[in-house]
């Protein structure tokens, strides 16, 4: 991965986080993003002189465009994207809000959209390929309880990046999808109970690490992964297999 430009979206802590964290220990340089502009700057203080930071709304269609322009202002290319903002707003079907309905899709389906259309038009343009991977989650898999955009949303990229084998095939653009299921980050830490739950839960007897969602999604971006496309990595521990619901 020496010498190639990557972008992740929703990288202030986590699994965008850790996943930069790892490109960047490969040789990548890493434009990081995420909405909390203390996140980012924190982030990239951490990780060096290789992580460039821009804070944004990864759901906005000209910030998105800003963000590929600026990676290939600083670097001139654009090798790796990873969709991986996203957001999560629980509610009960038959009380659920048209708003919270449209911000779930708007940064989970359009802002992977359409880094992925921009992404594309700059790795056409390269001649070289490259590879896009968005982030999904077992619940595009299975049902969850007050999860039923969130899991659309989800279920939806996994059908983008089959669909876009037919797209970007041509231009030798690999475009692939990795859907965790519960790991434990900072968000989920502050959760009581979630860990103990979900080790008695999961076959493998834990939650997945940061490091376990991270060295999947860097498989599927690697040259190791030039030949997989339109797939998704299911990091779970077995849970999907037996999907037991908390």
């Amino acid at each position: 991965m020496q010498n190639k430009t990557a972008i992740v979206t929703g990288a202030g802590q986590g699994i965008g986080y850790e996943i930069c964290r790892q490109l960047i220990a490969r040789g990548v340089k890493v434009l990081l993003n995420d909405s909390d502009e203390t996140l980012v700057q924190q982030a990239a203080e951490r990780l060096g002189n290789d992580c460039i930071p821009m804070a944004g709304d990864a759901g906005d269609v000209d910030f998105i465009r800003g963000m590929v322009k600026e990676a290939v202002a600083i670097s001139g290319r654009l090798d790796i994207v990873i969709a991986n903002a996203g957001i999560t707003l629980f509610g009960d079907f038959l009380t659920y809000t048209e708003a919270s309905f449209n911000r779930v899709m708007q940064v989970n389906l359009g802002g992977s959209f359409f880094l992925a259309q921009a992404a594309a038009l700059q790795m056409k343009r390269q001649g070289e390929g490259g590879s896009i991977l968005f982030m999904s989650s077992v619940t595009g898999h299975q049902a969850h309880k007050d999860l039923a955009a969130y899991g659309m949303s989800k279920a939806a990229l996994e059908m983008l990046a089959r669909h876009l084998v037919i797209e970007l095939s041509p231009y030798r653009i690999t475009v692939n999808a990795v859907a965790p299921g519960a790991t434990m980050t900072e968000r989920t830490a502050g959760d009581a109970g979630y860990e103990r739950t979900w080790s008695s839960l999961t076959p493998m007897g834990r939650p997945a690490g940061v490091a376990d969602i991270a060295e999947a999604a860097l498989f599927l971006v690697s040259s190791q992964a030039r030949h997989i496309t339109g797939q998704t990595l299911i990091v779970d521990g077995g849970w999907t297999a037996v999907s037991p619901n908390p």
